[in-house]
């Protein structure tokens, strides 16, 4: 790890890299981060599980989000350098095989994620456009599932294009993404708000939002339980932020409230858009189909063109989404590969474009895979808030076990029982308890088993041919090593 001189009063290392984030900008790069794919997609699917009470699920998300962020807040300020969770689990437990699993299960939740947003982004393309509609068992419109699938598909591949031919990463440009996707949930409190008052005409019911259903018989608790491991996925985002930290004006001091903020933020929000929701349209309605949203504001603003241009800010929200989780797959492969510890030709790179070819082509194909053999947005979500709870319970216990680890700045502290109840809590919603399906822990599984295969292939190459350990040298260079990709 290279030399970095620190000032003792705000924790602030000297880097590379430019520091140019005030609390405003990291406060929408959170903030941006978190909103999504999640809140967009999944609300229905949410309220399947508990009913009216859908709003629950998303409290109870986000307070377990909320305990996990104190543990990312005292590493970021104590090791305010880029690399995330794999850094902080390899200074924590310095066993390398662990390293690479963590980096690989958050490259995966990447690449779940990216699927889950293109699927969502098909089905408010076509909704947008009045296109492949049809009529379901229950004589409510929705999307041809084949078209959803190939339009995802194609959708995907366009990423692939764009993530080759290489992104600027631009603060100015996150500032923009951000309130558009805002917006779209702002919207549709603003719908609900105009609903009330009673401009619209349409049926307001917030008696629904104390209905607890569980239609497939499960008690309260398991139902909630069920219904949280998919509604987390709304809540994740922010622990990406800390790959922010050299780029943050002294990061010790501002990470904390700022991000405590955007996640209080985030969770407001959600609550009172899952509030509207079911305020608006009955439950077994809002269930069905990828686009509760869009069916909230048609219900809530009939008389007004609001659902009109509603599935292109849901669209664009999405597609946000799945670019960012794409990159951050891609770089993460390339990055595992010029450490080392994955096939070398994973980690080359393109003369022209400057970006890691072979590692686009790589995690574009796991993406199209997942997109056309899993059909289910809830499913593919689930998937990615399951891998990521792995690795927060893993960060939670690493945060407790480098307490002894002193530095000479000062730095976050968070209360011992937060690291504790985090690691409980994210362990036991990884359980198979939880009611979540199979299914997801198979999907999890294939893909890690895919990591371990490659890991091993390396290995062996590594033993045979050059005599060398396989290791990740420098968790924090991940993606951004010398020579690699510029964007």
């Amino acid at each position: 790890m290279s030399d970095t001189t620190v000032d003792t009063a705000g924790g602030e290392q000297q880097t590379e890299l430019k520091r140019v984030m005030g609390p405003k900008l990291l406060l929408l790069f959170i903030v941006g981060d978190i909103l999504g794919t999640g809140i967009y997609a999944l609300t229905g699917k949410v309220a399947g599980e508990v009913g009216g009470a859908v709003w629950l699920p998303f409290l109870v998300a986000f307070s377990i989000a909320i305990i996990t962020a104190f543990s990312y807040l005292e590493l970021v300020t104590k090791y305010p350098r880029a690399g995330g969770a794999a850094s902080f689990v390899h200074r924590a437990f310095e066993i390398h095989f662990i390293t690479f699993l963590v980096t690989f299960t958050v490259m995966a939740s990447g690449i779940t994620s990216a699927s889950t947003a293109s699927r969502a982004f098909a089905e408010n393309l076509f909704k947008g456009f009045n296109i492949f509609g049809e009529t379901n068992a229950e004589g409510q419109a929705v999307v041809n599932a084949g078209a959803i699938s190939i339009g995802a598909l194609c959708f995907i591949l366009l990423v692939m294009a764009i993530n080759f031919r290489g992104v600027a990463e631009s603060v100015k440009a996150n500032v923009v993404l951000t309130l558009i996707e805002l917006s779209g949930l702002l919207l549709v409190i603003f719908v609900g708000l105009w609903a009330v008052a009673g401009f619209s005409g349409a049926e307001v019911d917030f008696s629904r939002i104390t209905v607890f259903e569980s239609p497939s018989g499960k008690n309260a608790f398991m139902a909630v339980t069920a219904a949280t491991g998919l509604a987390f996925f709304a809540m994740v985002g922010f622990e990406d932020s800390v790959n922010m930290a050299e780029e943050t004006k002294e990061p010790s001091r501002i990470f904390p409230k700022v991000m405590l903020s955007g996640l209080l933020l985030t969770g407001l929000i959600y609550v009172l858009v899952s509030i509207t929701a079911v305020a608006l349209v009955p439950v077994g309605e809002l269930a069905q189909g990828g686009t509760p949203l869009l069916t909230v504001v048609e219900r809530g603003a009939p008389n007004l063109p609001i659902d009109t241009i509603y599935p292109f800010i849901a669209m664009f929200a999405v597609a946000n989404s799945a670019l960012i989780n794409m990159m951050m797959a891609s770089r993460l492969l390339y990055g595992m590969a010029q450490q080392g510890v994955l096939p070398k030709p994973l980690g080359l790179v393109h003369h022209g474009r400057q970006t890691p070819w072979t590692a686009i082509i790589f995690t574009t194909a796991l993406a199209a895979g997942l997109i056309l053999l899993v059909t289910s947005v809830s499913n593919l979500g689930d998937v990615t808030a399951l891998l990521l709870l792995g690795v927060f319970s893993v960060v939670n216990v690493a945060c407790l076990i480098l307490r002894k680890d002193t530095v000479d700045h000062e730095h976050f502290t968070a209360p011992t029982a937060l690291p504790v109840i985090g690691a409980l809590a994210c362990a036991y919603m990884v359980g198979p308890w939880t009611g979540r399906d199979l299914s997801v822990y198979a999907i999890a599984g294939w893909l890690l088993a895919i990591g371990v295969a490659l890991w091993a292939l390396t290995w062996f190459v590594n033993r045979a041919l050059y005599a060398r350990p396989t290791r990740i040298k420098e968790p924090q260079d991940l993606g951004t090593g010398d020579g690699g990709p510029r964007n």
